[in-house]
């Protein structure tokens, strides 16, 4: 048997020089595209319009001044009035406009100046085209002077000072479409991702805005949600012709019963492509070589090839160098396989349970080599780990400074509180990874009031 113990090494040193495939070889590459299936997400903005800011709004709109001629003791008498600015209440769910009229009627001898006090009652809605409209105008004009209770009696004074200013406030339109256009049009731009030597986008496809009840708090508060579908496409293509990004127009606004308030969440999915994985444990090898055995410090480990099977992350490893052990000298010159699931560790890319497939670890066991084996395993596990925090930057920048801005209309602003990898899942050609934002946002009409202010 000892005489014999040479003989049997030998063969088995022979037998593996030129070893073929330990694992069954790699399936065809899929050529079907990448499903993103995205959940759709809702980002919610707090939207507010000061009381100054109401008020100042609807003074532009109300006429100031106003002229006519009404008949009096058997003539058309002229008139004027002129209004003092408009004072803003919230009350009981609806808004409350006083201001002070003067009127000079023309009389033959002198003409009379007359004070009258004027009232609107008025509920605020956002309608399906994003305007802040009155609706349910009620216009009351009194007084306490009694030649202007004479004058009603006559002529309808009262009726001819309220008419136009009601009509004017039920015209009243205050547009929301160019502040969340706007930010539904940044929230829709590609996000730009550089997987590997490919180009990839991450969208947010605008669905649908919604609008929740309104809220008076020394002004109108409302929250407004734009309902997104996140996506993952690769390489990107989502350009028109003129090669900027596909706009996507605000659907018509939905008025809905409630709107979930505070920091909202997005799943966005992100995708990183196998060889990208390759190329990052390829770092952890040394002029190309892994260098592994004290026993058979001549083997090394190469050409690393990262691919996905039945779900799991599959790893070939190319195996190779000189073998001296009882007399025998020789080469191995093949691949080794290792599986496992691939998983999100601290943001971190990892194959915690990655181990080598069964014929592969009957090879190592044939060398004597199971020590060593291990070893393979958990330099493997060590270097096969990818940092995709440089991935999640883009993300936050979308939701906080793209999301900041000022316009016409008014201010938004973002503020992304945190991210976070939530799961990752294998796939033909690449990994999806599912990355959750969860941010705030809040918006001001019209800017200066405050809150939205871009800092």
């Amino acid at each position: 048997m000892r005489r014999s113990a040479p003989a049997i090494a030998a063969a088995l040193l022979l037998a593996c020089t030129r070893f073929g495939a330990v694992y069954p070889p790699r399936p065809d590459p899929s050529q079907s595209p990448a499903e993103a299936d995205p959940v759709p997400s809702r980002v919610v903005a707090h939207l507010s319009m000061a009381r100054p800011a109401l008020a100042k709004a609807l003074d532009d709109v109300a006429p100031k001044t106003g002229e006519g001629t009404f008949p009096l003791l058997g003539a058309d008498r002229r008139y004027t009035w002129a209004r003092e600015p408009l004072q803003i209440e919230l009350a009981q769910g609806r808004v409350v406009i006083h201001t002070k009229v003067r009127a000079t009627i023309a009389l033959p001898l002198h003409p009379i100046e007359l004070p009258f006090e004027l009232r609107i009652d008025a509920e605020p809605v956002v309608n399906r085209d994003y305007a802040l409209k009155l609706q349910s105008v009620e216009v009351h004009v009194t007084s306490t002077d009694t030649r202007v209770a004479f004058a009603d009696r006559v002529a309808g004074v009262y009726d001819m000072i309220a008419s136009p200013i009601g009509e004017q406030l039920r015209a009243f339109a205050y547009d929301m479409r160019p502040l969340l256009g706007e930010a539904a049009a940044r929230i829709a731009h590609p996000i730009d991702l550089q997987l590997g030597d490919a180009h990839g986008c991450a969208i947010l496809r605008l669905l649908d805005v919604e609008a929740g009840p309104t809220i008076m708090a020394d002004g109108l508060e409302k929250d407004v949600a734009l309902v997104v579908a996140p996506s993952v496409t690769l390489p990107c293509d989502v350009t028109n012709d003129d090669g900027g990004a596909v706009p996507f127009p605000l659907p018509p606004l939905s008025n809905v019963a409630t709107i979930v308030p505070g920091p909202f969440t997005v799943t966005i999915p992100i995708a990183a492509r196998y060889d990208e994985l390759t190329r990052a444990m390829s770092a952890a090898f040394t002029n190309g070589k892994l260098f592994f055995s004290t026993d058979y410090p001549g083997l090394y480990l190469e050409s690393p090839e990262i691919y996905e099977s039945r779900g799991e992350i599959v790893l070939k490893l190319h195996i190779a160098g000189p073998v001296h052990a009882l007399g025998i000298e020789t080469s191995l010159d093949g691949d080794l396989y290792l599986s496992g699931h691939p998983a999100v560790l601290d943001n971190e890319l990892a194959v915690p349970d990655l181990e080598p497939t069964i014929e592969t670890r009957n090879f190592l066991l044939s060398l004597k080599a199971m020590k060593d084996g291990d070893r393979i395993r958990d330099q493997a596990r060590a270097a096969l780990r990818l940092d995709i925090g440089d991935r999640l930057r883009p993300v936050r920048e979308k939701l906080s400074s793209d999301l900041t801005f000022e316009n016409a209309s008014g201010c938004f602003h973002g503020d992304v509180d945190r991210v976070e990898v939530t799961g990752v899942h294998a796939h033909a050609s690449y990994l999806r990874i599912y990355v959750q934002v969860t941010a705030r946002a809040r918006a001001a009409a019209p800017c200066g009031t405050g809150d939205g202010a871009p800092k």
